[in-house]
C-alpha cells in the first residue's frame, strides 16, 4: 500500500487511510463550507496528493457520503433520546418521521448530500439494508411494548423501520404544497400509520 505524504505519518491500514481522508474532508467542510470544499482541499488537509484521495474515494460525492455516514451514530442517539419521550408505538412511529423530516436538512453532515444536489445518492443510502437495520435498532431501544402491537421479530422491526424511513424520505424530497406544519405532518402520519400499530 503506497503512502505518499500523510504529513510524515502514514496510516497503518486501508481503513485508517479512508478514516483520515474523511476527517480531512470534515475539517474542510467546517472551515470552508460545503460549496467551497473540493478534492484539492481535502488532499491538502490530509497531506496527500489528489491521486491518493481518488484511490480511496472516486469522487467528492463518495467522500460526502462517507462524512455523512460517519455522523449517523450521533444522529441515531439523538433520535433515540427524542423518541424515548413517547410511550406508544404509534406516537414513536409518527415522531420518528417528523424528527427525520425536520432534523436532517439542518444537520451539518447528514444533510450534505441533499445540499450538494446528490439526492439520488442520499436516497440509496437511506434505503439501504444497513439503514433499515439502524432504524430497527433505534425502534428496539425505545421503551415501547412492540409485541403488544404485533411487532414481534427483528424482521418486523426492520419492516416498520423501512416503511417509516421511506415515508420520511418522501416528505423530505417532495414536500407538501403548501408546506405542512409539524402538527399537520403529525396528524397526517398518525391518521394512516397509527391504525396499524394498535395491536
Amino acid at each position: 500500500m503506497g503512502h505518499h505524504g500523510w504529513q510524515g505519518n502514514p496510516p497503518g491500514s486501508e481503513d485508517e487511510a479512508r478514516r483520515r481522508i474523511v476527517e480531512a474532508a470534515t475539517a474542510c467542510i467546517d472551515r470552508f463550507g460545503l460549496a467551497k470544499t473540493n478534492l484539492s482541499d481535502v488532499a491538502a488537509e490530509a497531506g496527500v496528493t489528489r491521486q491518493t484521495v481518488y484511490r480511496y474515494f472516486p469522487s467528492l460525492t463518495d467522500i460526502l457520503s462517507a462524512v455523512a455516514l460517519a455522523r449517523v451514530e450521533e444522529f441515531a442517539g439523538r433520535m433515540e433520546r427524542h423518541l424515548a419521550k413517547f410511550d406508544s408505538a404509534a406516537e414513536v412511529a409518527v415522531e420518528s418521521v417528523v424528527f427525520g423530516v425536520r432534523t436532517v436538512p439542518d444537520e451539518p453532515y447528514l444533510g450534505l448530500l441533499l445540499q450538494a444536489g446528490e439526492a439520488d445518492v442520499f436516497t440509496v443510502a437511506v434505503t439501504s439494508p444497513m439503514s433499515f437495520a439502524l432504524g430497527a435498532r433505534i425502534l428496539r431501544n425505545v421503551p415501547v411494548d412492540w409485541p403488544a402491537v404485533g411487532v414481534t421479530t427483528d424482521e418486523d422491526l426492520k419492516g416498520l423501520a423501512e416503511i417509516l424511513m421511506r415515508l420520511f424520505l418522501s416528505f423530505l424530497q417532495y414536500p407538501s404544497t403548501p408546506a405542512l406544519t409539524d402538527d399537520q405532518l403529525r396528524s397526517l402520519v398518525r391518521r394512516w400509520i397509527a391504525p396499524a400499530l394498535r395491536g
